[in-house]
């Protein structure tokens, strides 16, 4: 009997579970823009502060503005 590494272990995001995610992060942020009233300027903000609660990505000290809220970093 083989045994298993831990890499073994650990799989891959399929596409599908990709994208849903991708989907729910864009509902949150959506839900962001409307709580705001529909101000615009803020897709990235709301993107990265979806993306936070949903997979637990903190912005980087890069990322944060003095004001402590997010923008965006040239890539």
């Amino acid at each position: 009997m083989g045994s298993k590494t831990a890499e073994g272990s650990i799989s891959k995001p399929t596409e599908v579970s990709l994208e849903l995610t991708e989907s729910i992060i864009r509902a949150r942020a959506y839900r962001f823009y409307e709580e705001r009233g529909c101000e615009d300027g803020h897709d990235v903000e709301d993107w990265l502060r979806a993306e936070g609660e949903i997979i637990g990505k903190k912005p980087t000290a890069a990322e944060k503005d003095t004001k402590g809220g997010i923008r965006a970093v040239a890539s």
